[in-house]
């Protein structure tokens, strides 16, 4: 009863959290605003020199192959191609907002597919299984705290665990992009934000061309300091698909 009687004043005199603390800081300090621009350009160009390099790996093989197609086998140009397909994923997204409730959200994930390796065989280097880049436009509506929506472009990487051309083919993907969401939180000063995410899953070929995907995606998104507060929303992601295959 003592150790009660000890234990009550303690809390009681405990000083209480102030608004800032607990919203956090609505501007950045004096000593971080001057790196504000640069994180943002290293960030923005990071990702474009990323996209770009694997755009150009892409494709500069299949460009090579149609100037010299009149003088090869069509059967073999059709198997060089990149293009390997696309995917349509939706499904579920949620986030725990810190003062907000849940951030619900209900994606659709296009995949335009490029196939890596016609271009790794050329350098000497041999994958076995899935390898591809891909480029993800996709559009959300959100509907927990509030009606909104989210609009945005990534650009990953997708590997298969598995030889190509099982049936079930395991894969990991991990991507960075931008996205815009209209959405106003506590967490993010800024509607504009950068995301990255990580993922696992399975695709199914019920035939050839056409197989089912299901997958996992952990995202974490913020604005790389270009408005404060930049806290971060990380969001799970459960998602099913089909997937055409070219």
């Amino acid at each position: 009863m003592a150790m009660l009687t000890v234990f009550i004043p303690t809390l009681q005199n405990r000083p209480a959290r102030s608004e800032a603390d607990r919203v956090g800081r609505d501007s950045a300090p004096q000593g971080q605003k001057t790196k504000e621009p640069l994180r943002l350009i290293a960030r923005v160009g990071s990702i474009f020199f990323i996209s770009c390099l694997f755009i150009n790996v892409a494709l500069s093989e299949e460009i090579k192959s149609k100037n010299t197609f009149s003088k090869t086998n069509p059967a073999e140009h059709i198997k060089s191609k990149h293009i390997d397909g696309i995917e349509f994923l939706t499904g579920h997204g949620l986030a725990k907002l810190r003062s907000q409730g849940h951030y619900r959200i209900t994606p659709l994930f296009v995949d335009l597919d490029f196939n890596l390796k016609p271009s790794l065989a050329k350098k000497g280097v041999t994958y076995y299984g899935l390898l591809q880049f891909a480029m993800e436009p996709f559009i959300a509506y959100v509907t927990e705290p509030d009606n909104n929506m989210e609009i945005g472009h990534n650009f990953l990487i997708k590997i298969g665990l598995l030889p190509e051309g099982l049936k079930f083919q395991p894969y990991l993907k991990c991507a960075a992009g931008l996205i815009y969401i209209t959405q106003h939180t506590r967490e993010q000063g800024s509607q504009f934000n950068f995301n990255e995410y990580a993922a696992g899953g399975f695709e199914y070929l019920f035939t050839k061309s056409i197989a089912v995907n299901l997958e996992y995606r952990y995202r974490h998104l913020s604005n790389a300091a270009i408005r404060y507060p930049n806290r971060g929303i990380g969001t799970n992601f459960t998602l099913c698909g089909i997937s055409l295959h070219f």
